[in-house]
């Protein structure tokens, strides 16, 4: 089974055009698949159109009653996928913005079953790109995956900051098995959960790969959700943990995954 998450908040204008645009690809690879979106306490009509869209379709929602952010959002949403699946299964997870194409899960799902845990949807892989992102947010974007390249490295990965994974649910079944409530330990930090994801498949022995991707930001309808300075707080608190004090999460993880490995 395809295991679709998507994170939800305030986005009524993107979601009736990317949910059609997910139906069709979906048919077209020809496997059973579940949607699940996290509503995270949308003040618009998002609840009511997935309401809508669950009458028809393979759609399960979670909502949060208020909003508590994309870290929180995105620990339920693989709490839930982790729960529900098998290890034979894949989990994509991408933007609700309509963003993110659906058009590039076949390409995902090959790559998992040739082989790999993670595979990102990458900006900087050759044939990849991105539209409609101006200059200053270009430049911050390639600055920090610089950040990242330097303190988080990790074998297979150029693009460290999109969310446009696919994850072989035996990975992340482990990975929550391991860290438990800590798979997503930094929620209140913005977008620090993306890397926080990356980096803590990738001390449980992740294989990673990449596939070229074109993020489509000119399709945009609905506002950013980014606090930039929120991020970058969490970038740099996150490299205090990764690598400080005693070697930080390294050291500290990898001492326990010697004894949960024995057991799992």
């Amino acid at each position: 089974m395809i295991l679709i998450l998507l994170p939800a908040f305030n986005e009524e204008k993107s979601l009736p055009q990317l949910i059609n645009k997910l139906e069709v690809t979906l048919a077209s690879i020809k496997e059973n698949y579940r949607i699940i979106i996290c509503n995270d306490g949308s003040t618009d009509k998002t609840q009511e159109i997935l309401e809508k869209y669950s009458k028809t379709i393979p759609l399960e929602i979670i909502q949060h009653k208020v909003n508590r952010g994309l870290g929180e959002t995105i620990r339920d949403l693989f709490e839930r996928a982790a729960a529900i699946s098998s290890e034979e299964d894949i989990i994509i997870r991408f933007d609700c913005d309509d963003t993110h194409e659906p058009k590039y899960i076949s390409l995902l799902i090959n790559k998992i079953r040739s082989g790999y845990d993670v595979v990102t949807a990458s900006r900087f892989e050759k044939g990849g790109g991105q539209y409609g992102v101006n200059i200053y947010r270009s430049f911050i974007s390639r600055c920090a995956n610089l950040f990242m390249s330097i303190f988080f490295s990790i074998t297979g990965i150029k693009d460290y900051s999109c969310g446009y994974r696919a994850y072989n649910s035996k990975i992340i079944k482990k990975a929550i098995s391991f860290y438990a409530n800590d798979f997503i330990q930094l929620k209140g930090l913005g977008f620090t959960c993306t890397l926080e994801k990356l980096v803590k498949l990738k001390i449980i022995g992740a294989r990673f790969g990449e596939i070229p991707f074109e993020l489509r930001y000119d399709q945009k309808v609905s506002d950013s959700k980014m606090v930039s300075s929120i991020t970058t707080l969490g970038y740099i608190v996150m490299t205090i943990l990764y690598h400080w004090p005693f070697g930080g999460w390294k050291n500290l993880y990898k001492k326990k995954l010697k004894k949960f490995d024995a057991r799992y």
